[in-house]
């Protein structure tokens, strides 16, 4: 799909296709990325809560990561879904 047709599509679609084209390819940059910049999401979308307990558990981020797709997190993390397959056209 072009870039430009990637604005249309909701956030779960996007991070389904962007850490699915990642996990395909082995692109363990951009999975340890989404990673790195689920907590400060999980603040923008008003879980501060959730940011804490991230910040202290890799295995909540593992866990994010696979559902980092869905509602409010999902669309704070738009722009990185975006870039990412922006620079991966075929994804």
């Amino acid at each position: 799909m072009e870039a430009t047709g990637l604005e249309s599509l909701p956030a779960s679609e996007l991070h389904d296709r962007a850490v699915r084209y990642a996990v395909r390819h082995g692109d363990l940059g951009f999975l340890w990325n989404l990673l790195k910049v689920i907590p400060a999401a999980e603040a923008a979308s008003g879980n501060e809560e959730e940011t804490t307990a991230d910040l202290s558990r890799v295995s909540a981020l593992l866990s994010d990561a696979i559902a980092a797709g869905e509602g409010e997190l999902g669309e704070a993390l738009r722009p990185v879904y975006l870039s990412y397959l922006r620079e991966h056209p075929d994804a």
